[in-house]
This record gives C-alpha cells, structure tokens and sequence, in this order.
C-alpha cells in the first residue's frame, strides 16, 4: 500500500511540474502556426472534390466469371462532373457508384481508360442539367522538391474520406516495372487499400498527383502518378476513350547506366538495347549498341534512367505505319535509319468463361503475357481453373496454352468460345473432350471430364 501512495504522489508531483513547464512555455512562433494554416487551408480547397467510388466490377482469375463490388477513390477536376481515377480501380467494372463529401450518391460512367499509366476517367451522371460538383484544379508537379508538404486524401479501407500529412521524398522516382510511361511521385504520406485514386495534394490546395500504389516493406512508401502525366493523358482520355500508342519493338538504355555500371561517352540520344524479332526496329536494320539522338526531325536524349519514360512517351506518339527518320551513330558514324511503327494495339486480352469446364480463357497479348507470346504468337490460354473444378480436376491449369478444343484449332477467343459451346451444347449426354495445350513449351494432350456439377459460388 505505501508503495501504491509513493508512486501516486510522484505521478501527481509529475504532473504539476509538467502544467508549471507548459504554462511557462512560450507561445509558438508566427512560422509555425503559418505552416498549419497554409495546410488547413489547402485541405479544405481540395477536400470537397474528394470521391469515394464503388464499382462492381467482373473478374475471371478463379475459373469462372465472378462479379464483386470494390472501392477506391477518387477526385473532381471539372463542375460538370469528371473524375480521375486510377485504371486498377475501375478495370472490368461494370456499374460504378460514387459517393460525394456533401452526402450525394451518384452513377458514374467511364469516359475513358489507359492501362499503361494507370489512369481512368469517369463522369457522373447528373441530377438534372443543372447540377454542378465541387472540384480541384492542377498543380505543376515539375515544381516539387524533396521535403515539400503533401497531404494524401482519399477513402482507405472503404472508409469515409482521410487525410494523411507527409513529405515528398522523391519527386521523380523511376520504377520501370510499374509504368513505361511515367515516372512517380515517392510520398511518406500514409497510403491505404482505398487510397488507389485519390488525390495527392499540396500546400497550394493543387492536385499534383493521384495516388496509385503503396508498400509498407521497409517504413511506408507512397507512389502517385504526377500531375504532368495526367495534362498529358486526360484529354487524349475525354476526346478518344483510350490512349492510342505506335510500338517499333525498341529496348532502349541511358547513356549513364549505374545499374548496369555501363557509360557511354556521349552526351545525347539513347542506346539501343534490343529490339524484339520480327519488329519494326529490327526489321528497319536497328542494332544493338546504336546511339539514337534524332527521332523524326527531333532531338531526343536520355542521360539517366530518369528520362526513360519520356523517351518511351515520345516514341509511342510516332504515327503508326508511317514512316519515321532516326538519326543513328554507328561506330562513330552518323547513320539515317527509317522505321515504320504499328499501332500497338489491346494492351490486354479478352476473356471469357468456360462455365461447365469450370475455367476461364483469355487472349494471348504479347504486351501482357510476353513468355506465352513467345511460344504462340495468336492464341488463348487458360487463365484460371477452379478448384474444385473439371478443368483442375482433369489436369488442366492457369497458363496453359489452348491449341486445339475436340481436333478444332484454336487461334482466337472466337474459335475457343465456339468449341466449347459446340461440345457443351450439341451433345447433352456428352461428358468429355480431347484437349490439346502447350505447358512450358512442351505439347500435351489431356482429356477433360466435365461430368461433375460444382456449385458457381
């Protein structure tokens, strides 16, 4: 008991000294109060325009066609309703819910989605002719610095909307395997499941980034796509509906290439690091180790990795099949090289179920699935199988090539959907089918039994 006492009155002695400290404390400087100002301030300028989105949207990975309601976020750019978004959040969706800070629920529509960069746009329906949104202008995202103020709004874990305040710790971070397109804003503002599209903002109440990925490895690390790319891609999205890129098959590399611990004595252009077989950069004559500077009449130079995006942008807006200069030194010697780029097409494949079969089926796209295109130029493989399920049942699995359905030849989605509705439904009694595939670049014949009857849910 005089122990309890004893820590009580040391706890209470604490306590007054800690009131006596703070009450001689001296009031905050003009500065610091200025900085939480100018945050509040920008806050309540973007904060309205904040989006909570819903889309039910159809997915095939597990064998078969499913539908599921998701959320993320989004942010207003015009009063007549748009909203960017990120391209993963919408994808397959195919009716889309948004929810508005002053409590309005509205049906969206997609105006248009690009994959590449992960962007999508939306437009509300309205309530009338009239009606108009609260909405957010864009910032220059070439103006950040390490250290500026962002604050990341958005609905995390499909809750309702959140700030979170950090810093930019990278401004321009290239991270090739998420974008070819685009470089990243790095962030330490806390970044949640739910995040994915809302706008990432700074002390002038400007979006100069829409926040896109996250990964908690190693403290937190928040990636939005800058407000640079979105001047670039949104109008090509509200007039066309898609972004429509030339391909010529180049692997390009800086000149200063620290990960490869490869220098090049030069000042401008790029290297050629590859190019694909059979493409218009190989078929052209284009060689490994050429060092392009001029493409079309124009200079074009990558020093770091960091300018990569923007060479791969300005390639892809070659007008397809036409032909296009490139200015090449070979060995020291300036070379004219004419490519004729194509239009690079779906960056993703169709798909489709394979109810009673228990599996679903999708395009082959060499954009998406290089290793299987590399195999079979046109084609479907299995995308997913459900277990339990016939297809997993009869040895069939996600990444198998489809080549023949019943001795019928398999090249499109088309000829795979009409084997097996010829299968399924001609014969009702009939309960098996000779499918042939290709599995790590060997042929097999395999048998599926679809006798069985699975439940769909």
């Amino acid at each position: 008991m005089r122990v309890f006492w004893r820590a009580l009155l040391t706890v209470s002695l604490a306590a007054v000294c800690a009131a006596g400290a703070a009450a001689q404390e001296p009031e905050k400087p003009a500065e610091y109060r200025d900085t939480f100002r100018i945050i509040r301030k920008a806050k309540t300028e973007v904060f309205p325009a904040v989006v909570f989105i819903k889309p039910v949207v159809e997915k095939y990975q597990r064998g078969e066609k499913q539908a599921e309601e998701v959320t993320g976020s989004g942010v207003l750019i015009s009063a007549d309703g748009e909203v960017v978004t990120n391209y993963h959040v919408v994808e397959k969706a195919v009716s889309i819910r948004c929810l508005l800070s002053d409590g309005r629920n509205r049906r969206a529509e997609i105006l248009g989605t690009d994959k590449d960069t992960d962007l999508a746009l939306l437009k509300l329906k309205k309530d009338g002719d009239d009606e108009t949104f609260p909405h957010a202008g864009l910032g220059d995202s070439g103006a950040l610095v390490e250290g500026d103020f962002v604050m990341a709004m958005g609905a995390p874990w499909g809750l309702n909307r959140s700030v979170s305040l950090g810093i930019i710790s990278c401004p321009s971070r290239y991270v090739p395997d998420e974008s070819e397109y685009s470089l990243w804003i790095q962030t330490d503002a806390a970044l949640n499941p739910g995040n994915s599209g809302g706008p990432l903002v700074n002390t002038d109440g400007e979006i100069i980034g829409i926040n896109a990925m996250a990964t908690m490895v190693g403290g937190d690390l928040g990636f939005a796509i800058p407000a640079a790319t979105l001047r670039r891609i949104i109008p090509r999205l509200r007039e066309e509906g898609e972004v429509k890129r030339s391909w010529a098959g180049l692997t390009i590399q800086p000149l200063k290439d620290f990960d490869k611990n490869i220098y090049f004595d030069a000042d401008e252009g790029f290297v050629v690091a590859g190019s694909d077989p059979n493409s218009p950069a190989s078929d052209a004559g284009l060689r490994t180790g050429d060092r392009v500077t001029q493409v079309a009449g124009e200079s074009i130079t990558a020093v770091t990795d960091v300018d990569l995006p923007a060479v791969r942008s300005r390639l892809a807006d070659l007008p397809a099949d036409r032909e296009a200069q490139f200015t090449v030194y070979r060995n020291g010697e300036p070379v004219t090289i004419a490519v004729t780029p194509i239009f690079k097409g779906e960056v993703e494949g169709e798909e489709f179920d394979c109810e009673k079969w228990n599996m679903t089926i999708k395009t082959i796209n060499k954009f998406e699935r290089p290793e299987l295109y590399f195999l079979r130029k046109q084609g479907v493989f299995i995308l997913g199988a459900k277990r339990p399920g016939n297809a997993a049942s009869s040895g069939l699995r996600g990444g198998d090539i489809i080549t023949t359905i019943d001795g019928r030849e398999i090249t499109t989605l088309e000829d795979a959907e009409e084997a097996y509705e010829s299968v399924v439904d001609a014969s009702p009694e009939r309960t098996r089918v000779t499918v042939e595939i290709i599995r790590g670049g060997m042929k097999r014949q395999m048998v599926l039994d679809f006798s069985t009857e699975y439940d769909s849910d």
